[in-house]
């Protein structure tokens, strides 16, 4: 994820505004924008409903009204290949060596130690939690 995150910052970063001195750099809040976004995107996609609308609004500020146009479409384009790339992968396969671990919690409030089926966020005994994905409506 990091390949596309930092490649989508090298497209985005000649454009930035430059910011006044005394505050964090405008060209750093971009660069933490976009890797925070890919980490979130490959950590946590289900519960990451629109990831370029979400950083695009958290890094417009930084680039003129004329760019902005440009600055959506790089970056819409970038979370699309690295959707189509976690779409590729195995379902038994760990993003930064994290497990996959169940979603649920115990009746202590710990949470499951057991590992999720294939394909599914939750392990056999909570199952029941899982919610239906979404189907796109097919066009006639």
């Amino acid at each position: 994820m990091y390949h596309f995150s930092r490649s989508m910052y090298r497209e985005l970063g000649p454009r930035v505004i430059a910011g006044g001195p005394g505050g964090p750099s405008p060209r750093q809040e971009v660069l933490e924008a976009c890797e925070e976004t890919m980490r979130r995107l490959a950590v946590d996609r289900r519960y990451f409903a629109r990831p370029a609308r979400s950083l695009f609004n958290q890094i417009r500020v930084h680039f003129p009204i004329s760019e902005q146009l440009h600055v959506y479409k790089v970056i819409e384009r970038h979370v699309s290949l690295a959707n189509d790339y976690l779409d590729a992968l195995p379902p038994d396969v760990c993003l930064y060596g994290v497990q996959r671990q169940c979603r649920a919690s115990t009746r202590k409030g710990t949470p499951c130690q057991r590992d999720p089926l294939p394909g599914m966020d939750y392990c056999p005994s909570h199952k029941h939690l899982e919610e239906p994905a979404e189907l796109t409506p097919v066009l006639a």
